[in-house]
């Protein structure tokens, strides 16, 4: 039986701090550099964060992290994938995270994707995901994806990874 793997999709999948640079640049005319985001929460390393993560479209349109989609497809062939995404605090983003997992990852399911309110209620193997609080509860194998707000975190539980590649290497 194959391993059931949990993949998060903002921060993993989705380039959130891409899109957040470029939405705060367009509402503030204020340009952030990535490098001063260390160890900052989202909410408070962009101005704007509230009124841009609940403007239309921010999820729909968010940029892939690079070889999310190789990476992805690689996994999904060798473990029970889901797709778990913190989506219900947002309601926007609900119909927007369907619409783009299916544009740029056909090969999902609807029947792999798991949109809650908080993580603890999905059980797996093996989680992927950039959140500390995500991965904190979860009693499988932890890999954080490297973000700058989790970028100071050090964690022994935790296996880090910078990229796809790291990913499909150790998975």
């Amino acid at each position: 039986m194959k391993k059931q793997i949990l993949v998060d999709m903002d921060g993993v999948l989705a380039d959130f701090y891409t899109q957040f640079l470029k939405k705060e640049s367009e509402q503030s005319g204020t340009l952030i550099e990535l490098s001063t985001l260390s160890g900052k929460p989202e909410s408070e390393a962009f101005p704007n964060f509230n009124s841009i993560i609940r403007s239309e479209g921010f999820f729909r349109t968010a940029p892939l992290i690079e070889g999310s989609v190789e990476g992805l497809n690689y996994l999904n062939d060798k473990y029970k994938v889901l797709i778990v995404s913190s989506a219900t605090e947002f309601p926007n983003s609900l119909k927007e995270k369907l619409d783009w997992l299916a544009e740029f990852f056909p090969f999902i399911s609807w029947k792999q994707v798991v949109l809650c309110g908080n993580k603890d209620c999905v059980r797996g193997d093996i989680m992927i995901d950039d959140h500390p609080k995500n991965l904190d509860f979860f009693e499988g194998d932890k890999i954080i994806f490297s973000q700058p707000h989790n970028i100071l975190i050090k964690n022994d539980d935790y296996i880090r990874v910078n990229n796809w590649n790291q990913i499909t290497d150790i998975l």
